[in-house]
């Protein structure tokens, strides 16, 4: 990465946010300006079983956006991005993001380009009408030490290029390992908001992976205020067991768990430049991923999003 492009993001990453690459109007439902939508992975095993249905249902909650994590081999969920976009569009509902993890398969070294197999993830987003390509973390290898970690993060600048032309943006998602792990005295989730272009690659901020590991959403928006176009709330509960990031915790019906989630989507929505609210929950607590859905929704809609 030159000097100069350093010294450009680093000025510029608390003044750019996605607003001016997306505005608020194109995505209005709730309060104004916001979305609300589902991550697919929350009813993950009833999409590998009964897509359709699960839609169906999803649709019938009252939902409008959903947010995929099924893309491989050029397929939605077993359907080309052109029968998945028919099937949405018949049931009402819009894809504005998606999860494809960017990885080594997906970057040329040699050639200091995207492989085709990248290439395809991108158009096959243009074509189901998203507006962000996510990357849900990225590899272990692309994260072993401080000047690795910056070569990389300009392969996350360069997929923002990339998305920007199919007039898409790139977006990142985080876990937990980008706060549990320092380089040179600085957390990943530091490193990463310093070198990363906030007009190129916009942040989806997980309320729920980081906080077995002391990442607080409150404390994050306070300290980059407009830097996270995207949200996905989650809530959290103490487990007994090892939790879902392995730390602990497992995530919970809104509202029910200890992150104190209305004050963090009311902060994210007047500083933290969120737009997109998107509901994830893994764990159900006796409860189906369904109707764990559905009562997220009605929680969601009571605090007016």
């Amino acid at each position: 990465m030159q000097t100069s492009r350093r010294n450009f993001i680093k000025a510029s990453s608390l003044a750019i946010t996605g607003a001016a690459l997306f505005p608020n109007k194109i995505f209005a439902n709730g309060k104004a300006g916001k979305i609300t939508g589902l991550q697919l992975y929350t009813v993950r095993d009833d999409m590998k079983k009964a897509p359709l249905d699960t839609l169906k249902k999803l649709a019938s909650f009252g939902y409008k956006n959903v947010e995929h994590a099924g893309y491989s081999n050029r397929k939605f969920y077993g359907y080309s991005a052109s029968e998945f976009k028919k099937i949405l569009d018949d049931l009402g509902l819009k894809m504005p993001s998606g999860h494809t993890t960017l990885g080594p398969k997906h970057w040329d070294d040699g050639k200091k380009d995207f492989t085709d197999l990248w290439k395809f993830t991108v158009e096959d987003a243009a074509t189901i009408g998203q507006h962000y390509v996510i990357s849900p973390g990225f590899d272990e290898s692309w994260r072993k030490d401080y000047d690795g970690l910056l070569q990389h993060l300009e392969i996350l600048n360069k997929s923002g290029e990339l998305c920007k032309k199919s007039g898409m943006k790139f977006g990142y998602h985080n876990h937990n390992f980008e706060f549990s792990t320092e380089f040179n005295g600085m957390k990943i989730y530091d490193i990463m908001l310093a070198h990363t272009d906030p007009s190129l690659v916009a942040q989806q901020l997980d309320t729920g992976n980081m906080y077995g590991v002391g990442g607080r959403a409150l404390e994050l928006i306070a300290k980059y205020p407009g830097r996270f176009e995207m949200m996905h709330v989650k809530d959290e509960m103490k487990t007994s067991g090892k939790g879902e990031m392995e730390d602990g915790y497992d995530s919970t019906i809104l509202g029910k768990g200890v992150l104190g989630i209305q004050e963090i989507i009311d902060t994210a929505s007047a500083k933290g430049g969120t737009t997109h609210f998107i509901i994830e929950q893994e764990s159900y607590q006796l409860v189906t991923p369904l109707e764990a859905a559905k009562q997220d929704l009605e929680m969601m809609k009571k605090w007016g999003y």
